[in-house]
């Protein structure tokens, strides 16, 4: 896979991923995670001081993008493998001049940019298309967490403005459901905020535990007072730090149901066990064979049992999660059920797993699986990240090869996906 990241959508459209049927052994280790990583890289917009950050997953496709952001924002990257070091050269300005793809983040940058110099233009966010049913991801509620805080919201259309003159004031926050990233804007916002703001009905996952971590080792007073509320005492600076990303769960969870369908044995390193435990009762419930070491995961493949789930807020299973699982379904003999409770029809990735041979059906906002048919490998195409990564867990289980259109879906959040897969034994080859 190339390191860089694609210049152009027609290059992004034109890749393919071709994975022909395989069985897992070896060693992996699991990447600093995507959804902590991004987080992070805009936090650094919050300071003039130097940030570092370690077990950092450059080769990801968003987190390059992100930090063309970064630069363009005035700050000095040095990437290595594992590693970011983030400079300040100039002062960030409040509009963020971009005119290539756009990712989720932009609304974090707009919280940072305010946060910082009073004022933020970013274009609106891109990412996953996660199913037409499913519809838009909204940001109401990054709106809201800026108005609360003093700020005036202007929508343009294609982009998000926001003012503040003299800048953001502490205030209560209630969240109406538990949203990550509206957690995640109104921690940024909060920790330059002049006073206190409470977070009430946070979103508290690893990924905001993580961010957290960050923001106090800056210097912001935060506390978190559970699922409850978190408090945040503003201040007028925060320093440069040292930070090490978490590992990534849901590429950890992958690589486990990817061992149990193709009835493999590896070992996944740095596997992030207190971030897994519910889905884990699943999977260890439905079949598969796990063992726990002090840092890694054995899996020594396993029986897939029907499934029937759905998703929630942590510590429940995460919708990122909920299209791996669904391949899982289709390698068990009866039906599995599953339904998405945060973003509801976000099953467009069946349709292409039918075009494999998978036999499901949608009611309402429930996706039923008929599992146990032998899948026959086909062309298809990632509509949105998980869906590559699901579509890559079946063709290791089908008959044939299958070709991956849009695979650079799956490069947006797996770090070294082909080289780690290879490495496990996996066929496959990739073209643009």
């Amino acid at each position: 896979m190339s390191s860089e990241v694609a210049s152009s959508s027609e290059t992004e459209n034109s890749d393919v991923l071709t994975v022909f049927p395989s069985k897992l052994y070896g060693e992996v280790t699991v990447s600093g995670a995507k959804n902590s990583a991004l987080r992070l890289l805009a936090a650094s917009l919050l300071t003039a001081d130097e940030i570092q950050l370690f077990n950092y997953p450059s080769s990801l496709l968003d987190a390059q993008l992100h930090v063309e952001m970064l630069r363009a924002l005035g700050k000095e990257c040095t990437v290595t493998e594992s590693s970011i070091t983030i400079k300040e050269a100039t002062a960030p300005p409040s509009v963020l001049n971009w005119n290539r793809r756009s990712i989720r983040n932009t609304l974090l940058i707009l919280g940072a940019l305010v946060a910082r110099t009073g004022a933020g233009h970013v274009p609106l966010p891109g990412g996953c298309q996660i199913g037409a049913s499913a519809g838009q991801r909204a940001y109401d509620l990054h709106v809201m967490v800026l108005e609360t805080l003093g700020a005036r919201v202007i929508d343009h259309g294609d982009s998000l403005e926001a003012v503040c003159e003299g800048g953001l004031i502490g205030a209560d926050i209630h969240l109406p459901i538990r949203s990550t990233g509206a957690t995640e804007n109104a921690l940024l916002c909060g920790a330059l905020a002049k006073g206190t703001t409470r977070i009430w009905n946070p979103h508290i996952r690893p990924e905001i535990i993580d961010l957290i971590s960050m923001l106090r080792s800056m210097g912001a007073q935060i506390e978190v007072f559970g699922q409850e509320r978190i408090e945040i005492q503003g201040e007028a600076d925060l320093s440069g730090t040292k930070h090490r990303v978490i590992p990534d769960n849901v590429e950890a969870l992958t690589w486990v149901i990817a061992a149990v369908l193709t009835d493999g044995e590896i070992e996944i390193h740095d596997f992030p066990f207190e971030h897994l435990e519910v889905p884990l009762i699943y999977l260890r419930e439905s079949g598969a064979k796990m063992f726990r070491g002090e840092n890694s995961m054995v899996v020594r493949g396993g029986n897939c049992y029907p499934l029937e789930l759905s998703t929630g807020p942590y510590p429940g299973i995460n919708s990122d999660m909920q299209p791996i699982l669904a391949v899982y379904g289709l390698q068990a003999k009866g039906e599995s059920r599953f339904i998405d409770l945060r973003f509801p029809g976000r099953y467009g990735y069946a349709e292409e797993l039918a075009k494999m041979g998978a036999d499901y059906t949608v009611t309402g906002n429930m996706l039923r699986i008929n599992g146990g048919k032998q899948l026959t490998g086909a062309a298809v195409r990632a509509l949105d990240l998980r869906a590559g990564a699901a579509l890559a867990l079946a063709g290791l289980i089908a008959r044939g090869p299958t070709h991956i259109h849009d695979s650079w879906q799956l490069f947006r959040g797996y770090s070294g996906f082909p080289e780690k897969a290879r490495a496990l034994g996996v066929r496959l080859t990739h073209s643009t």
